[in-house]
């Protein structure tokens, strides 16, 4: 998808899967980013791992659990910038903490300090859910950066998004002060990626508050509140960091790859459950024949069979 990707397979040193536990994973990733790079704690819940490695950089932000759950256990953007030659960081979160803490901001205020965005000709903030907050909400320190954020909440602030009652307990933080609304602090960006499903009415009225004429919203309608777990599902995510990373995505390009979706099983699943909801067969059944004309789908070859017995050969 990326004119540029490579096939290389990461430097073997990026893997931390003989990590036993928690303390065992942070020592290794200390040891990985010892000669190019550093990790280093942000306060108590927060960390920093940046691996230093060309003039691209892709700044992530990921839960510890979510890294820990892949199988070499590192941050998924470095799984799109090592193989390319490009730099990475990854502020990591001990569970949902929003990234509301005075260390990672003193963090984000020391990196503007000592001009470090500057030493890199490309940068992309990329994160999903909390972590797409925080990527348009930190991206305010790179002017010019490229933003890609997956179903981002603008804010957890009740008084502005008292509709979203999905986690209560993030509104004990403080969404007022510094990097707190996120739809401001993309100001000075270049240019921003939203993905969303339109489908989802929070998730959709968190894109709404995302107004500035440099936005673009890719839409995923049916692909649920995690478009990016679909999406690298699809084999379609590391291709779009790319793309955003050098400047390629637009509209018009993820419209072309969002066609693959017609071959994504629980996509056409999700579709076919709506059509049949709304009572309507005949749609359904068009559905089903299309899919059956292109791929091998047994459910889909017997709810096809199912429809036509309903609807008497009418079909």
């Amino acid at each position: 998808m990326s004119e540029t990707v490579q096939t290389a397979a990461p430097p073997s040193r990026y893997d931390a899967s003989m990590a036993a536990d928690h303390a065992s994973w942070l020592a290794r990733l200390d040891e990985i980013c010892a000669d190019e790079g550093y990790f280093e704690p942000l306060g108590a819940r927060h960390h920093a791992f940046f691996a230093d490695e060309g003039p691209t950089l892709i700044v992530s932000f990921e839960t510890v659990e979510q890294v820990r759950a892949r199988k070499d256990q590192m941050p998924f953007a470095l799984s799109v910038a090592a193989p390319r030659g490009w730099s990475q960081l990854c502020i990591l979160s001990e569970g949902e903490t929003w990234y509301r803490d005075p260390a990672v901001y003193r963090y984000f205020d020391r990196l503007v300090d000592d001009a470090f965005f500057e030493d890199f000709d490309r940068v992309l903030f990329y994160g999903a859910g909390m972590g797409g907050y925080a990527a348009c909400a930190f991206s305010v320190c790179a002017p010019g950066a490229t933003v890609l954020a997956a179903a981002p909440r603008a804010t957890q602030d009740p008084a502005v998004a008292g509709w979203d009652r999905r986690t209560l307990d993030a509104r004990r933080l403080n969404f007022t002060d510094r990097f707190g609304f996120a739809p401001d602090m993309v100001e000075g960006t270049g240019e921003v990626f939203i993905l969303h499903d339109p489908r989802d009415v929070m998730d959709a009225m968190h894109a709404a508050l995302f107004t500035r004429p440099f936005v673009t919203q890719l839409r995923t309608p049916f692909l649920g509140a995690r478009p990016d777990q679909a999406l690298d599902a699809m084999g379609l995510l590391p291709g779009l960091l790319a793309d955003a990373a050098e400047g390629r995505l637009s509209a018009t390009r993820f419209a072309r790859l969002w066609r693959s979706r017609r071959s994504f099983g629980p996509w056409l699943r999700a579709m076919l459950t709506h059509v049949e909801a709304q009572g309507s067969l005949r749609r359904a059944l068009g559905i089903c024949r299309s899919v059956n004309a292109r791929l091998q789908a047994p459910r889909f070859r017997r709810r096809q069979t199912e429809i036509e017995a309903q609807l008497g050969g009418k079909g």
